[in-house]
C-alpha cells in the first residue's frame, strides 16, 4: 500500500505552500510545525523569516492564512502573539487519516526510500562463562534495533561476537584432555545443566592452574597449540563452544529472542585476517611499530602523564589484541558483508577502544563517506541503591536468575488477575509479563543512562511499565469481546470528544515515531510513545462509553479508534520485543 500521509506532514505542506505564496521570494520555507498544547498544532516558522526579511511577522502570518485552503483539513487557524500559527484540524480529517492508517496492514508505516545494508553487533556472551546482568542490555537493545531497522526496509545482518579465544582455553583444554569425562553428558541436556558442566570444571582447572606450576606450564604449550591450529586442540575447543552454545541459547530463549547459529561469529572468525590487517596497517603507514609493539596514535588520546595512549594491534611479543580482532571485524563486514552501517551495540565504557578502532579504520579507508560506524553506547544496570547491581555477597547477578526471578513475580500478579485462565495460561502469561517487564525497563530508558533495576516497580499494573501497557491491550480485546454484532467503523461525520481527538491525534503520530527510533537507533523514543498512547487510551476509556455510548454509529467508531490503538500498541511492542497477550 502507498505510504500513508500523517496530519502533520499534511499541514506542513499546505502552510509551506501558503508561505511560498505570500513570500514567493522566500523559496522553500519550513514553517516549523509542532504539536501544542494551545490548539492541535502550532506553526513558528513566520518568525524567522519575517526577521530574515526585516518583515512584520504578524503580517505575514495573517497574509498565510489568507492562502491556505479552507474546509477538509484545518477546522480553525488563529494568529497568536507576534506570528505564531495556532491551527486546529476538523474532526473528520482525524478521522479519515485513521482510517488510511487502519486499512494498511503496516499502520501507515512507510519503507525507507533509500535502505542500506546494517551489521549490526549485539548480544556477545564468552565463552565457557555464565551471562549475567552486564549481558542483559546488550541483548535486549540489540534485539529491538533489528527488529525495527528491518521494519523500516533496511536490510540487518546479526553478529554475535562472543568471546570464544584467548588463553583461558589452553587451560580448559589441558585440563579437559586429563579429565576427559568433565563435559559428558546425555543428549538433550538443558542450558543449566551444560553451564554448570563448564561451570564445574572451570573452577577445577583454575585450582589446578594456581596450584601446579607443571600443570600451568602445559596450559601454556596447549595455547600455543590451539593457535597453531592442532587438529586435537581444536576440537576440544569446539566442544567448549558448543557447550556454551546450549547454554546461551536457552537463555536467549527465555529472552524470548532468536538467535541465529550463522550469526554467531567470534573472536575466533577472524584469526585468518589478523596478519593480514596489521600488514595493511603497517603497509600504509597508518600503524607504527613502538617498542616492538604495532600501535596506532591519536593527538587527542593521552594518559595521565600527557604521553599519547596508543591503539596497540599487535603486542610486542607477537600476539594479536582485541584492536586487530575488531579491525578484522570491520573489514570482513565492509568487504564481505557489503555493509553501509556498522553498527556496535556495547558498554559505554568502551567508547574511547571503539573511537579509536573506528578512527584507525578511517585513515586507511575501510570506513568512509559510504561506509559509517556507530557505537551505540549503553549504560549500567544498577541496585535500588543506586550502585552497580550485584548480589548481597558482592558477586555479579545471574542473568537466568534475574529472569526467573521476575517470571515469578509476574505470575504472582496474572494469577490476582486471572480469572478464567489455566495455570498453563498462567504460566505462558507469567514468562510474556516477566520478560516483557524486564526488557520494557530496559528499552524505556535511553541507552546511555544508567538505570535501576527494581523488580517491584517493573511488574507494576501503574505507571510507566510494560505490565500497563499489555493491560491496556488486554482491556481493548475484551471490550472487542463483548461488541457482539456491532463493529469498529470510522465514521468521519461524527465529531469527536475531548479524549477521542487527544488519542486519535496520537495515533497518527506512529509512523513518524517509528521512523525517529529507526534514525536515532532510539527504541526508548517508541516505548515513550507507547505509553503515552495507553495513558491517552486510559483517559478516553474513562470518559467516553464504547458498548453503551449513545448511537450505534458512535459505538462503531468508538470500536475503530479501541482497535486501532491495540493494533498500534501489538505493533509497536513487538518492535520492542514483548509479547501482548489477548487476556491477562
Amino acid at each position: 500500500m502507498a505510504s500513508v500521509p500523517s496530519l502533520a506532514s499534511t499541514l506542513h505542506q499546505r502552510i509551506t505552500d501558503a508561505l511560498s505564496a505570500a513570500l514567493p521570494e522566500a523559496g522553500v520555507v519550513d514553517p516549523l510545525l509542532r504539536r501544542s498544547d494551545r490548539a492541535d498544532f502550532q506553526a513558528n516558522g513566520m518568525l524567522a523569516l519575517a526577521k530574515k526579511l526585516k518583515g512584520n511577522p504578524r503580517e505575514l502570518a495573517t497574509k498565510v492564512v489568507e492562502g491556505l485552503p479552507a474546509g477538509d483539513v484545518i477546522q480553525d487557524v488563529e494568529v497568536s502573539g507576534p506570528g505564531f500559527l495556532n491551527i486546529t484540524v476538523a474532526d473528520g480529517a482525524i478521522t479519515r487519516t485513521l482510517a488510511a492508517r487502519a486499512a494498511d496492514d503496516r499502520l501507515g508505516v512507510p519503507f525507507k526510500e533509500h535502505p542500506g545494508t546494517t551489521v549490526i553487533d549485539w548480544a556477545q556472551p564468552n565463552v565457557a562463562k555464565e551471562m549475567h546482568v552486564g549481558h542483559l542490555r546488550s541483548a535486549v537493545i540489540g534485539d529491538a534495533t533489528v527488529k525495527i531497522l528491518e521494519f523500516t526496509g533496511e536490510k540487518v545482518i546479526s553478529r554475535h561476537h562472543i568471546g570464544d579465544w584467548g588463553t583461558q582455553f589452553g587451560m580448559l583444554i589441558q585440563y579437559l584432555i586429563e579429565h576427559p569425562h568433565e563435559l559428558d553428558h546425555e543428549d538433550g541436556a538443558s542450558g543449566e545443566e551444560a553451564m554448570s558442566n563448564l561451570n564445574r570444571l572451570y573452577k577445577a582447572a583454575r585450582a589446578l592452574f594456581d596450584a601446579d606450576a607443571e600443570f600451568k606450564e602445559r596450559a601454556r604449550r596447549r595455547v600455543v597449540d590451539l593457535q597453531a591450529g592442532d587438529e586435537e586442540t581444536l576440537a576440544l575447543w569446539q566442544r567448549f563452544v558448543d557447550e556454551s552454545k546450549i547454554y546461551f541459547y536457552s537463555v536467549f530463549d527465555k529472552l524470548d529472542m532468536e538467535i541465529r547459529d550463522e550469526n554467531v561469529v567470534g573472536e575466533s572468525g577472524y584469526n585468518d585476517m589478523l596478519a593480514e590487517t596489521c600488514r595493511l596497517l603497517e603497509e600504509s603507514g597508518v600503524a607504527v611499530r613502538s617498542e616492538g609493539a604495532l600501535c596506532v596514535f591519536f593527538e587527542d588520546v593521552k594518559g595521565p602523564d600527557g604521553n599519547p595512549v596508543p591503539l596497540i594491534v599487535q603486542k610486542s611479543d607477537g600476539g594479536y589484541g582485541y584492536a586487530a580482532t575488531d579491525l578484522s571485524a570491520i573489514r570482513d563486514r565492509v568487504r564481505n558483508l557489503k555493509a553501509s552501517t556498522l553498527l556496535y551495540v556495547v558498554d559505554a565504557r568502551q567508547a574511547l577502544h571503539f573511537k579509536m578502532v573506528f578512527e584507525t579504520a578511517r585513515r586507511i579507508g575501510w570506513l568512509n563517506e559510504d561506509v559509517h560506524a556507530v557505537q551505540l553506547a549503553f549504560g549500567t544496570v544498577l541496585g535500588k541503591d543506586g550502585k552497580p547491581f550485584k548480589t548481597r555477597e558482592g558477586e555479579t547477578v545471574r542473568l537466568v536468575d534475574l529472569l526467573d526471578e521476575a517470571i515469578d513475580r509476574a505470575g504472582a500478579v496474572v494469577r490476582e488477575k486471572a480469572r478464567d485462565l489455566t495455570e498453563e495460561e498462567i504460566a505462558e502469561r507469567a514468562a510474556q509479563v516477566g520478560i516483557g517487564a524486564v526488557k520494557y525497563a530496559d528499552l524505556s530508558t535511553s541507552a546511555a543512562r544508567d538505570y535501576k533495576f527494581d523488580l517491584d516497580q517493573m511488574v507494576s499494573l501503574n505507571g510507566d511499565t510494560s505490565v500497563y501497557l499489555q493491560y491496556a491491550f488486554a482491556r481493548i480485546q475484551s471490550i472487542l469481546r463483548k461488541a457482539g454484532e456491532a463493529g469498529p467503523v470510522a465514521r468521519p461525520e461524527l465529531s469527536l470528544a475531548p479524549a477521542e481527538r487527544a488519542l486519535g491525534l496520537h495515533l497518527d503520530q506512529f509512523a513518524a515515531t517509528v521512523a525517529e527510533a529507526a534514525e536515532e537507533y532510539a527504541p526508548h523514543k517508541l516505548a515513550g510513545y507507547l505509553y503515552q498512547l495507553a495513558s491517552l487510551y486510559t483517559t478516553f476509556y474513562d470518559q467516553c462509553p464504547v458498548l453503551k455510548a449513545e448511537s450505534p454509529e458512535l459505538v462503531e467508531n468508538r470500536l475503530f479508534l479501541c482497535d486501532l490503538t491495540a493494533r498500534t500498541l501489538h505493533q509497536g511492542m513487538a518492535l520492542l520485543g514483548i509479547r501482548t497477550p489477548e487476556r491477562l
